[in-house]
């Protein structure tokens, strides 16, 4: 894969776009301690398709591009002297990505056979969404959803339910057996 595929010229260079093509106004960008690895397991977890790898001698990964449905993430290793640090190094992430499926249920079995960790079980949610969130063996959190039909009775009782958990200072991703940590 080459640098090219990056560029936002066109043909003759006729024309430079602010942004190129495929791209989105934000864009998550990670940091992770073995890159390589990372990559392969986004590609069995999320089905990301790799768009770009720019490696350094020793094989550590500069800077690489994946395509997770219809977003690009760019990937990174953690390098000495940098102010970007891995959620293993930091032994915390204050970042969560987000995936919304069509099969939320297929891609959760997916992420958690390739390696991923229960955060927060996969359970229909108080906003109409089948909602749970997982971490990466490098230290990330994803949560995935999709939106589903409930009645609103179930609506209100899941709402009840989480409300009272937070007035009792309980979070309903907290400490419990099924929960990790990073």
């Amino acid at each position: 894969m080459s640098s090219i595929e990056d560029s936002s010229r066109l043909p003759n260079n006729q024309l430079i776009r602010p942004i190129p093509p495929g791209e989105h106004s934000v864009t998550a960008y990670l940091t992770v301690n073995n890159g390589s690895k990372a990559i392969e397991f986004y590609k069995q977890a999320f089905n990301a398709a790799e768009l770009f790898r720019e490696t350094m001698p020793d094989g550590k990964i500069l800077h690489a591009r994946m395509r997770i449905g219809d977003s690009i993430v760019r990937l990174s290793d953690e390098f000495p002297g940098s102010l970007h640090k891995s959620p293993t190094s930091l032994g915390a992430t204050t970042v969560t990505l987000h995936v919304y499926t069509e099969n939320v249920e297929g891609l959760w079995q997916q992420a958690v056979q390739a390696g991923a960790k229960v955060v927060l079980p996969l359970d229909n949610q108080f906003w109409g969404e089948r909602y749970g969130m997982l971490v990466d063996p490098f230290g990330h959190r994803w949560s995935m959803s999709m939106a589903i039909k409930m009645s609103p009775e179930e609506m209100a009782a899941k709402r009840k339910a989480v409300m009272s958990m937070f007035s009792n200072g309980e979070h309903p991703g907290g400490k419990s057996s099924e929960t990790v940590q990073i």
